[in-house]
């Protein structure tokens, strides 16, 4: 009774996250940072206890019922389980980096303990002159976005979630979830990216998020209901993907890979002389590296395109520490075929206007919290429909410009990955931090058992595409 007393409802879509494990994905969010000098263990575990617990999710297990999940309280958080203590074991031959990796890979197929709260550090006191950590925090506590924020609270600095007070609900009123968890967060989002910004949209976001005001503007409202019902049925009969040894049936052992940073200026610079963006930029280097890589395993990719499921952002960047996913999915379509790098930024640029104006986030959304409702088998088909459409999941996000420190050392570098769901074993990670964007990668082994190959292909990429980006005539 008393656990009852403490426990809240988790959400549909969170609920949806929870059950997604299965034998060959893991639904954690895996995350790695490099510490120079290195700190020592009573310190990082001094840090969490006074920062990351003053967030509630990482004090709380899940309890499974028969209406779903809920967040239960424990009596004690047991720091030396979560915050884990390693020394990094080296095969003969073998580098740090290269040992780190593999490691890296182990964890993300380790199930965490789910009599604990769904998290744990694993802590590498001494690695390449400094420190290592590696974080994994279940994907049902929150989306990517909210846990750089709220592991970014825990550098020096870092601020202490905002004091939240609860809303009485008035008696007998009966909670809209949809309304809620959908509509709501998107009445005062900007998603930049995919152009989510126009005043049509914002002031059709807004009816729906306030059912109670009278619907006005026909016009409007008849072009929003066509738009979502020709994003609906695009979702339904786009094709499965283009079939490459990147496609198959997973076996569950994950291959972990990134490189080192590539100036974000420069980045911006080829951009801004192509009239692209630094997004069509960094997806058109990823398009080269698999392009390449296929070609180098003897595919024929000529005319090929694979999709990557992007997650975009449906909340406001300074609600974060509420915690929870409220993110949707855009199928983002790469040409891999393109070997011109040219020619491939602008087909990917034209990929991203084709999505501007798109309610396929907002239906991505849907769908996951309509899957929380449902039994795991119902829930496993429903979601193997986003896995047959998609060959990877690809994450871009930025992060702070300058270093960050903790515990008095500099967090010199970062990288993170997010789960692949269903059969996709494809994990691609873009990540700005310390004026740098850093490629990572993780994989099946049974797709690619070493996406090293695949990594060392961004820099040649980018540098082909710096190259003939300064061949070109300016004015």
């Amino acid at each position: 009774m008393a656990a009852a007393a403490s426990a809240e409802r988790m959400s549909r879509v969170d609920t949806a996250w929870l059950r997604m494990d299965n034998d060959v994905n893991l639904m954690m969010i895996v995350g790695v940072w490099r510490i120079e000098p290195g700190i020592r263990h009573a310190a990082l575990m001094e840090r969490v206890q006074e920062r990351l617990l003053k967030y509630g999710r990482f004090r709380q297990k899940v309890v499974e019922d028969a209406m779903g999940a809920l967040w239960v309280d424990v009596p004690e958080v047991d720091l030396t389980h979560h915050v884990r203590l390693e020394k990094l074991n080296r095969k003969p031959g073998q580098g740090e980096r290269e040992a780190l990796q593999e490691r890296v890979g182990e964890l993300c197929t380790s199930p965490l303990d789910r009599t604990r709260p769904l998290w744990q550090f694993h802590f590498i006191e001494h690695y390449d002159g400094g420190s290592a950590l590696i974080a994994r925090i279940h994907h049902c506590i929150a989306d990517g976005i909210a846990l750089i924020s709220v592991l970014l609270s825990i550098t020096d600095g870092g601020s202490d979630p905002p004091q939240r007070k609860k809303r009485e609900k008035e008696e007998g009123a009966e909670f809209d979830w949809f309304a809620e968890a959908i509509m709501r967060p998107l009445a005062d989002v900007t998603v930049k990216a995919i152009g989510l910004t126009g005043s049509g949209m914002a002031k059709s976001v807004e009816m729906l998020a306030n059912p109670q005001q009278p619907l006005q503007g026909t016009v409007e409202l008849a072009r929003m209901g066509a738009q979502v019902v020709s994003d609906a049925a695009s979702m339904l009969l786009m094709p499965d993907d283009s079939p490459t040894q990147l496609k198959g049936k997973p076996i569950g052992t994950k291959r972990v890979a990134w490189g080192e940073p590539i100036p974000l200026d420069v980045v911006k610079a080829i951009g801004k002389g192509l009239g692209c963006s630094v997004n069509d930029v960094l997806l058109a280097c990823v398009a080269g590296a698999i392009g390449g890589w296929l070609r180098e395993q003897g595919e024929d990719t000529t005319g090929k395109e694979i999709r990557a499921m992007v997650p975009v952002n449906l909340r406001p960047l300074e609600k974060a520490y509420k915690l929870g996913n409220q993110f949707g999915l855009v199928p983002l379509v790469l040409p891999i075929g393109i070997v011109n790098p040219i020619e491939r930024v602008y087909a990917v640029r034209a990929r991203m206007q084709e999505l501007k104006g798109s309610y396929q986030p907002l239906l991505a959304f849907a769908v996951l919290a309509v899957a929380g409702l449902l039994i795991k088998p119902m829930q496993d088909a429903l979601l193997n429909l986003f896995a047959k459409k998609a060959t990877a999941v690809m994450t871009n996000v930025p992060g702070p410009g300058t270093p960050l420190k903790i515990c008095g050392s500099t967090l010199s570098q970062v990288m993170f990955w997010v789960p692949q769901s269903g059969e996709i074993g494809v994990g691609v990670s873009i990540l700005s931090y310390g004026g740098g964007v850093q490629f990572g990668l993780i994989t099946d082994a049974q797709m690619c058992p070493d996406p090293h190959k695949i990594i060392e292909r961004f820099e040649p990429e980018f540098q082909r595409l710096l190259l003939v980006t300064l061949m070109l005539p300016w004015e």
